[in-house]
């Protein structure tokens, strides 16, 4: 068996191929268009694990999707948490759950999808903004 991808429905491609390919740096493997079905399929891949997918589903005619959390999260793990946060905030990004233990944190997609950023390798020591930083929303 082997492990291929996580499927999102998302409302604004252009909004969530800003959020996961300019602000986590995945990269696009591969995009499939369906204008007879209304829909488009855009796959991303960490740089380093190419292969484990997100798939971002965007189907053309608007549809809301709810606010369920039953589907839980992406996680990524990250060079450098506080870096990343940074570069995800300069590009608007709320931080939902500060890094404020320099290990995790967590940042929600366009369409409320909940991202878990975790620091590869050991923990960072604590470091401002984000140890006195609060939570803010819900992720």
């Amino acid at each position: 068996m082997r492990y291929l991808h996580a499927m999102v429905r998302v409302r604004d491609l252009d909004a969530s191929l800003r959020f996961f390919r300019d602000g986590l740096g995945l990269v696009e493997t591969r995009r499939r268009d369906y204008p007879e079905a209304r829909f488009t399929l855009v796959y991303l891949g960490a740089p380093e694990n190419p292969d484990a997918e997100v798939e971002l589903t965007w189907n053309h005619d608007d549809e809301d999707y709810g606010g369920a959390r039953n589907f839980g999260h992406l996680a990524f793990e990250v060079d450098d948490i506080y870096t990343a946060c940074a570069h995800l905030q300069a590009q608007g990004v709320t931080i939902n759950r500060p890094p404020r233990d320099g290990r995790m944190a967590f940042v929600r997609s366009p369409d409320a999808i909940s991202i878990e950023l975790l620091q590869k390798g050991e923990a960072l020591a604590p470091a401002e903004p984000w140890a006195s930083m609060p939570n803010t929303g819900s992720w």
